[in-house]
């Protein structure tokens, strides 16, 4: 790194965007340390434990700074599995998934229905899908709220999961288990779980391996930032262990994009740190969702009986997602080509619905629109 009077050199023409005195030159123009900004590690950490009070008192890693959450992913694909080995997910997935474990790594990928019959999550589904594996070892991704359908596990069904797969790991059968956390937070019903998978399995059982994979991203609104984060526990694993598998994943940061982001992990750094409007902007935020999931759901009661589409439970993130009748494709297009409305086809059964990015005042008419469309592309 260049540097002059000890700071690294720069472009005034950048500097001067920036409040004068906000930050020193090394902030935002040196080399992030390879597994992130220390002081910004120890604060996401004590953040995540203040939101998962069961983590209080747990031995867990520092959580290690990547570059985006599907970083993260990518980088516990190449360092946890390979071809051969299976990869857990549910049938209503982040397409991601598979494009980071089975094209990078080939690993093969198992899906199980992520409702039951009722609606719930599908507790045995899963533990079926994992009983059918033959050499009794697994990693298990799961996401929630989840992407697409903007569903959470409600407190029992989280429970739930977590003692059948610490029944399972009692029973011999070896586990990792990855707790995908990117819309951790945007909970909008009293019976929902509120606490990650994570914090429920970080010293279940000793063939229990769990990972929280999560990011500012979404967290914190900094889309563009590209700041996740990822962190380790287990009931078998020491410290020593623990730093092992901090060095193994620093190797793979190294090798792939050497370091993470300087300047985004400094000014969210300042804001978690000195930020006046910190949690107010963030809770705001959340109110702010949470109006529009109640007018979302309102208005789809009005159209309640109609076959075309059936929306899927949810009650979470930013997310809904509809079983359709017809091709989800087709009418992906239709909606695109017509109207100028943006969603995404999932296998050609499955519509998503981002309101997150719709004002309150417009949701109305665009579930009218998507019915609407449904009943243009399919008729």
């Amino acid at each position: 790194m260049a540097t002059s009077k000890g700071q690294p050199m720069y472009l005034t023409d950048i500097y001067n965007q920036f409040a004068p005195n906000a930050f020193k030159p090394s902030e935002l123009f040196a080399y992030a340390p390879g597994g992130g900004d220390q002081q910004l590690r120890t604060k996401w950490k004590e953040q995540m434990v203040r939101k998962n009070p069961s983590l209080e008192g747990k031995l867990l890693s520092n959580p290690i700074v990547t570059s985006g959450l599907t970083h993260g992913l990518s980088m516990l694909a190449q360092l946890f599995a390979q071809e051969g080995d299976t990869l857990v997910i549910p049938d209503l997935a982040w397409d991601n998934y598979e494009l980071i474990f089975a094209h990078q790594v080939n690993a093969s990928i198992a899906t199980f229905r992520l409702y039951t019959d009722e609606g719930g999550f599908n507790v045995a589904g899963l533990e079926e899908t994992l009983r059918s594996i033959p050499d009794r070892k697994a990693r298990i991704l799961l996401n929630f709220p989840n992407n697409p359908t903007g569903y959470t596990p409600t407190k029992v069904e989280m429970a739930s999961i977590a003692s059948t797969l610490t029944k399972l790991a009692e029973e011999g059968m070896q586990l990792m288990v990855i707790s995908d956390d990117a819309y951790y937070g945007l909970f909008f019903e009293e019976e929902t779980a509120s606490e990650s998978l994570f914090a429920h399995l970080c010293d279940a059982h000793e063939n229990i391996f769990a990972v929280k994979c999560d990011a500012a991203t979404k967290e914190d609104m900094v889309w563009g930032f590209r700041i996740g984060f990822i962190t380790y526990a287990g009931k078998s694993l020491s410290k020593a262990h623990l730093e092992a598998l901090d060095k193994k994943t620093l190797g793979i940061i190294r090798s792939t994009v050497s370091n993470c982001d300087k300047p985004g992990q400094s000014l969210l750094l300042k804001a978690m740190t000195n930020g006046a409007r910190y949690e107010a902007d963030k809770e705001a935020a959340t109110v702010e969702m949470e109006k529009r999931y109640r007018i979302l759901k309102e208005a789809l009661k009005k159209h309640e009986g109609n076959d075309l589409l059936l929306p899927h439970p949810f009650n979470s993130g930013y997310f809904m997602a509809f079983k359709t009748k017809g091709s989800a494709e087709a009418l992906r297009r239709h909606l695109l080509d017509a109207y100028q409305v943006g969603c995404i086809n999932i296998a050609d059964v499955t519509l998503r619905l981002a309101y997150c990015s719709v004002e309150c005042d417009k949701i109305a008419e665009l579930v009218d629109l998507v019915y609407q469309a449904a009943g243009e592309a399919w008729n």
